[in-house]
């Protein structure tokens, strides 16, 4: 059987880029299924302001980039992949930045629905948004280990699904467990990378650690963060 350098078999490339392809698709499905449902369920609409439209195109946008990433690797246009990642690091930036206006516009505007607690919701989608674009530019710094480069990424994309994945869920009847049945739900989709892992290499590549550890502590540090003074002031102040 022919090997490619460091003993990597070349089905096994194969393989491995096929998985981070399907996982890419099965999160994007999974968040467009989410605002899909509300949608059809006439909780949501598209007579919303301008900036809210902002904000979802840009995210969708990044949805598509990721799947667009992980088909020119499975196809293996590398060099495509490359060039369009240098633009996806400095579209992070500008996801941040719409990210951070917009939730804080929905508090300006009463916007935030209303079995959420307004200061859980900032610290929620602020924090969501800081540690998927904190994953994602480490996994950038790592592209010249893919090992690294594709779980990070990975990561990061599970991070994000958050929104998507709130309009899935009863959140209504979930009370002040909101914030940890999400991360169950992201749990599923880190446990089937990590068993991906298992079964193909024998052992979990220590990114998963790093990533979804982030993603775990972020999700601890959401309430009591969104219960300290200072935030408890910034909510005062935007919401009136």
């Amino acid at each position: 059987m022919a090997t490619m350098a460091g003993g990597v078999r070349p089905d096994a490339v194969v393989r491995d880029r096929g998985f981070f392809l399907i996982m890419a698709l099965a999160i994007s499905a999974t968040v467009v299924a989410g605002f899909t449902l509300q949608l059809a369920a006439g909780r949501s609409s598209f007579a919303s302001p301008w900036w809210v439209h902002v904000h979802g195109i840009t995210f969708m946008g990044w949805l598509g980039i990721y799947v667009v990433q992980n088909l020119l690797v499975y196809r293996d246009n590398l060099a495509l992949h490359r060039r369009l990642g240098r633009f996806a690091a400095v579209y992070v930036g500008w996801m941040v930045l719409v990210a951070v206006s917009v939730n804080t516009l929905a508090a300006i505007h009463h916007r935030i629905p209303p079995f959420f607690e307004t200061n859980v919701f900032l610290v929620m989608d602020w924090l969501t948004v800081l540690v998927f674009a904190g994953l994602t530019w480490a996994g950038a710094r790592m592209r010249y280990r893919t090992d690294w480069h594709r779980r990070l990424m990975l990561c990061a994309a599970i991070q994000i699904m958050t929104p998507g994945v709130g309009r899935l869920l009863p959140l209504p009847l979930l009370g002040t467990w909101i914030i940890w049945s999400i991360w169950l739900v992201m749990l599923v989709y880190i446990g089937v990378a990590v068993t991906y892992d298992l079964v193909t290499r024998g052992k979990i590549h220590p990114a998963y650690y790093w990533g979804f550890g982030a993603i775990t502590l972020s999700v601890a540090l959401m309430r009591p963060l969104a219960f300290t003074p200072p935030m408890l002031a910034v909510t005062a102040a935007l919401t009136g």
